[in-house]
């Protein structure tokens, strides 16, 4: 097994407290803690805290969206977009603070749409423009603009669970994953070709 380097160690133990606790308990005192060296360190390998922060979000989109693009296969292109859809449900309940930074909270780094979606710089929400593209290039969907149509697939996910976390829903979360995936499918019944 490859020893891992300082700034691996830093955004590993960075990565663990922010999944645990939220963005707020992510201090320099802490990593260096849990890493076993000075706080003065960690400026070495990461110019500050924003810095940090940005590159844990950043990796978790990319992971993120490898998890997905390998859960999501399957010749139909409706059940992969729903497969898509129930990973960003799934991720949303394992990593609730992971989650809040990446998509609800206002960060001037956040990427804006359309341009950073259209220059394919998300990489979550590419997999599902991909699936709604091969989709309309099948004819099994309507013709559309993919990418409207991804970020309205991603609106409809992100205010139902938005809603739930909130909780404005009454549902266990057995209960709910199953009226997010039926929502869904309604959706999805709407656009196909």
């Amino acid at each position: 097994m490859k020893k891992l380097s300082t700034a691996e160690k830093i955004l590993r133990a960075a990565h663990a407290l922010f999944d645990r606790e939220g963005a707020d308990a992510v201090s320099m005192r802490r990593i260096a803690e849990a890493v076993g060296i000075t706080p003065m360190a960690i400026y070495r390998h990461f110019p500050n805290r924003e810095s940090l922060l940005k590159r844990i979000s950043d990796d978790s989109f990319v992971t993120a969206a490898e998890h997905w693009e390998r859960r999501s296969r399957h010749p139909d292109v409706t059940k992969r977009l729903l497969r898509s859809m129930e990973n960003y449900l799934d991720y949303a309940l394992e990593h609730p603070h992971l989650f809040e930074h990446a998509f609800a909270t206002r960060r001037d780094d956040a990427r804006r749409f359309p341009e950073d979606f259209r220059e394919r710089r998300s990489p979550t929400l590419n997999v599902v423009a991909d699936a709604l593209m091969e989709g309309m290039r099948e004819g099994v969907l309507r013709q559309d603009d993919p990418w409207d149509a991804a970020m309205s697939l991603w609106a409809h996910g992100h205010g139902l669970i938005a809603l739930y976390h909130a909780g404005r829903f009454s549902y266990d979360e057995k209960r709910f994953r199953a009226f997010y995936l039926q929502s869904f499918g309604r959706v999805l019944d709407g656009i196909k070709g």
